[in-house]
């Protein structure tokens, strides 16, 4: 998958600015699937616009900058659903936890244990994003597909948490006794 499909995707929904593209790629509901920078989306949606998949069109705004929205056109809805048909590629995953966690053992332990349990607080209110977002569209079967898998990845990170954080927690160094404290 890459930046046009996710555009096209998020336009065959309805219309959309390319900031609104970006944000619903950072933290809207299309934030799962693909990154995209303004970058990129921006040059993908004027490549796209010259080869007929969207068309734009500017609207002006009281007291701020024209805003240009665009639109998908059948020939983008067509070539959307054959991009579907190829490949997937690789899953990416980034995790700056998993990058600190990594070096626990150069850290004390009680940073090491601050930083597990605010990546647990951060899985849980993770998942309880994705259940109401499950109660919000629940009528919908392949959202409710897509938020199940999700809800399930949380589950098994927040049981590995849980289960495992004091592992992670022993490779660390020991906290430093101050001297006054130690005697």
């Amino acid at each position: 998958m890459n930046v046009k499909t996710l555009c096209l995707s998020i336009l065959y929904e309805g219309d959309a600015t390319g900031y609104e593209i970006r944000r619903m790629s950072v933290e809207g509901e299309c934030s799962y699937f693909v990154e995209a920078s303004y970058g990129s989306i921006y040059p993908a949606l004027a490549k796209m616009e010259a080869e007929g998949l969207v068309t734009s069109l500017v609207e002006q705004q009281d007291g701020r900058p024209a805003k240009k929205v665009y639109s998908i056109t059948d020939a983008g809805r067509a070539a959307f659903v054959d991009s579907l048909f190829e490949p997937l590629g690789d899953e990416v995953f980034r995790s700056p936890f998993l990058l600190f966690a990594r070096f626990a053992h150069l850290l004390p332990a009680s940073l090491v244990e601050e930083r597990l349990r605010e990546q647990l607080a951060n899985i849980q209110e993770k998942k309880r994003h994705l259940e109401e977002a499950l109660q919000e569209r629940s009528s919908h079967a392949t959202d409710a597909w897509i938020i199940r898998y999700g809800l399930a990845c949380m589950e098994i990170a927040e049981q590995h948490m849980l289960s495992h954080m004091h592992e992670l927690i022993a490779l660390a160094r020991p906290d430093r006794v101050s001297a006054a404290a130690a005697e």
